[in-house]
């Protein structure tokens, strides 16, 4: 079995560093994927998590509106299917989760 997914898409808003409670370092961030075009554009937002010394590298990098390539493992809910929850508007949502193997910041140098 191969379990690989890549990612091009925009920083939602900026990453978060934390640490396990074993110590290791560990950043969250959301990356929208967009598809489609014109009134058919559609937004998939997927939640990745970064773990090690590449999340501690990158703190302050990922930052709200960059294009980043992300690479990663699609990390489903125990029943193997995406994470399910209610929205606070009480509609129904799902989350892909991904755990991010590596992540390339794109765009201008400057940006």
């Amino acid at each position: 079995m191969y379990n690989k997914i890549t990612l091009i898409g925009n920083i939602g808003k900026d990453a978060e560093l934390s640490y396990t409670p074993t110590g290791a370092p560990m950043t969250r961030f959301n990356v929208a994927v967009k598809s489609g075009y014109g009134d058919k554009e559609r937004t998939a937002w997927i939640s990745c998590t970064l773990f090690g010394k590449l999340a501690e590298a990158l703190d302050g990098f990922l930052t709200k509106g960059k294009l980043v390539y992300v690479e990663g493992e699609l990390y489903p809910a125990e029943d193997g299917n995406p994470r399910t929850y209610q929205k606070n508007d009480g509609t129904a949502a799902a989350s892909y989760d991904v755990t991010v193997k590596e992540v390339k910041l794109l765009g201008k140098k400057d940006d």
